[in-house]
């Protein structure tokens, strides 16, 4: 039997021990060693192959596999005119997405997993009237990879919200400096063309939702989506930013001229356009940092991208320039359009600084001469 006094020291022995543990434990190099194992020991939903070559993010808590729902779809269209229109919230919608980025797998597997998208990147739900028609512009240039891991979460994403929707890959023709705004000032002029979209969400490739609450339609003002991104360890960076991903109508789009047109390089468009929703006399709408969460793709900056350092000069010009900078002014030239099973390309020359070059020479007509040499 132990006395009293052995107790006592056993028990002060033991809330010791226990006080380092905690001390450890809350040092910032145990916190990150904690951190990494958690998602280790919990269950993995995701359906994404893996192999060697894979990279992948961390796993996000009690998230679940994008395509989980989608089984429930029909694997056909209802015949007939007399669909019903889908509920205003649909069922398919469970929140939080498990997003685990890998690169081993094809545009081909990608296409399977979405059986009803069709032709140009098109789909409707097959059982009801979608409410909403989205158009997805990205503005793009030599980012296949990222390219395909947003496909590949965000056309079952969006399938999930039972919208009828369609991807438009703005592809900048060349190797001049990158111009994202005007990019997405021809999406814009595009897939109006095609359809009569009540809202267009311009959306970064590299960005990846992760929460199909964060539903793919627009606010009753032009809607700033990726509000928490894990880059800024899912905080707002800024009040002011209005960039990454954002949704507005076409009335907004025109109520603010669209997009400057003379941002060329990294920087500085995000901001201009946010000045442009104020000084069209708009307010900019969010969703909540809870359901707005994005994960961003690493990659290092890309060729032909450095920092714009005019940036800060154009922005303090805008109140002198979004009337005449804009939608109104944009010059392009469409080089392509090509219809993919999983989107639709469009290959644009947008210029220089210097302006838009002639377009080349139409080719030659042989002459009868040509003619009578080629088939001797």
């Amino acid at each position: 039997m132990f006395s009293f006094q052995s107790k006592k020291i056993y028990l002060f022995m033991f809330m010791g021990i226990q006080l380092v543990v905690i001390a450890l434990l809350s040092r910032e190099a145990y916190k990150k060693r904690v951190t990494y194992f958690i998602p280790i020991l919990r269950k993995d939903n995701a359906s994404i192959p893996t192999g060697r070559n894979q990279t992948s993010t961390a796993v996000v808590a009690n998230g679940g596999d994008v395509y989980a729902n989608l089984s429930r779809l029909s694997k056909a269209h209802s015949q007939g005119e007399n669909l019903t229109y889908c509920p205003k919230t649909s069922p398919l919608i469970v929140g939080r997405i498990n997003v685990r980025i890998h690169s081993n797998f094809t545009m081909q597997e990608v296409q399977r997993k979405n059986p009803l998208v069709v032709r140009g990147g098109r789909y409707r739900p097959p059982d009801c009237e979608a409410r909403h028609r989205t158009a997805i512009i990205i503005p793009y240039r030599d980012r296949e990879h990222h390219l395909k891991v947003l496909l590949y979460f965000l056309h079952p994403f969006l399938q999930r919200q039972q919208l009828n929707y369609g991807f438009y890959v703005i592809h900048q023709a060349g190797n001049y400096t990158y111009n994202k705004a005007k990019l997405m000032n021809v999406g814009f002029r595009e897939a109006m063309k095609e359809e009569d979209w009540d809202c267009l969400f311009f959306h970064d490739v590299d960005l990846i939702p992760e929460d199909d609450r964060n539903t793919y339609v627009c606010d009753a003002n032009p809607k700033h989506v990726a509000v928490a991104i894990d880059k800024f360890e899912y905080e707002l960076p800024y009040k002011k930013v209005f960039g990454g991903v954002t949704a507005l109508s076409p009335l907004h789009y025109l109520k603010m001229n669209g997009f400057p047109n003379n941002y060329w390089g990294w920087g500085g468009e995000d901001d201009d356009i946010g000045d442009r929703v104020s000084l069209a006399g708009m307010s900019i709408s969010r969703p909540s940092l809870k359901v707005g969460r994005y994960k961003m793709i690493k990659h290092k900056l890309d060729k032909g991208n450095n920092a714009n350092t005019k940036r800060f000069n154009l922005l303090r010009k805008t109140r002198q320039t979004w009337k005449q900078d804009g939608m109104n002014t944009v010059e392009s030239r469409v080089i392509s359009r090509e219809y993919h099973p999983l989107y639709t390309n469009i290959t644009v020359d947008v210029g220089t600084k210097a302006g838009l070059p002639p377009p080349p020479p139409p080719p030659k007509a042989a002459t009868m001469a040509d003619q009578i040499q080629h088939h001797g």
